[in-house]
């Protein structure tokens, strides 16, 4: 799908109030991060936020595939100066704006400072109506994920019923507090079997969490394990477009209408801009520390 035809003025209304910006994560891949990125993003914005789904896995982006989106330009093209944000920006179903990223490019895994201030100067460029911004990052606690989930205003980390994803999600949840002073942070339960699994995963984490670290952990929800999913991703559809009344997309809805009601951070700052600034800013303050 064509990119829109976006306005290119970057002047501002100083009363705008920045996006409130959502970082998923999870300590290990396979556990559906993008999915629920893709789900939420897509949730929000059929019940009237304005939306961004923003591709941060910089070296193994998926997000446009699992949209069925060709896109022309990604952030990798922006980077090496081939374009502009603008010239990336998709949009999906229900409005959703999407920025796909590149994959299988090693650099994009490995921005240098000056290339994400590069990337603060091509958001500020672009004015889009943001309200919500969802940034699906890379699975794992590399920098740049920490770099991400500390410069949104709030982080989801997906866990399933897995051993490893459990222990990893601890790990994530350890450094994201202890080395960049994140102190709170969502749980999602993604593919439980029933309800009661998801609440029994937040508890192991909680506990550990509660007794080793300076951080609050909420329980955000669960998706059910749901072969209407499965399908959805084959058909290169969101869940919650192809099959709505499925179990997985009713919870995908519910978990938007708990997020939606998360207070919007306040400030004379606006536009999207706010959230790669905060980006930039983040090495900086961790290293200081």
């Amino acid at each position: 799908m064509p990119s829109p035809d976006l306005p290119r003025d970057h002047t501002r209304d100083p009363a705008r109030h920045a996006p409130r910006v959502i970082a998923v994560a999870s300590g290990k891949g396979g556990v559906g991060k993008t999915s629920v990125s893709v789900n939420l993003a897509l949730s929000l914005a059929n019940a009237g936020q304005r939306t961004l789904l923003l591709d941060t896995d910089l070296g193994l982006a998926n997000v446009d595939v699992m949209l069925g989106l060709s896109p022309r330009f990604t952030l990798a093209d922006v980077i090496a100066g081939r374009c502009e944000l603008a010239d990336t920006v998709l949009e999906g179903p229900a409005g959703l704006w999407v920025v796909p990223s590149a994959s299988g490019k090693r650099h994009m895994a490995e921005l240098s400072p000056q290339e994400h201030v590069g990337l603060v100067h091509a958001f500020s460029q672009l004015d889009l109506p943001v309200e919500t911004m969802v940034v699906d990052t890379a699975a794992g606690i590399a920098d740049g994920v920490l770099t991400f989930c500390q410069a949104a205003q709030d982080v989801i980390v997906v866990v399933c019923d897995e051993p490893a994803s459990v222990t990893d999600a601890y790990a994530l949840i350890k450094v994201l507090s202890r080395d960049r002073g994140v102190n709170r942070v969502q749980v999602l339960a993604n593919q439980v079997t029933h309800p009661a699994e998801g609440r029994q995963l937040f508890d192991k984490l909680e506990r550990v969490s509660a007794r080793f670290l300076d951080v609050t952990l909420s329980y955000l929800g669960a998706i059910p394990r749901d072969e209407w999913l499965r399908r959805a991703v084959q058909r290169q559809e969101a869940v919650v477009e192809a099959f709505p009344s499925s179990p997985s997309a009713l919870a995908f809805r519910e978990i938007a209408r708990r997020t939606a009601q998360w207070q919007t951070p306040a400030g004379p700052r606006g536009g999207v801009e706010f959230f790669l600034e905060r980006l930039v800013a983040a090495p900086a303050r961790s290293a200081a520390a």
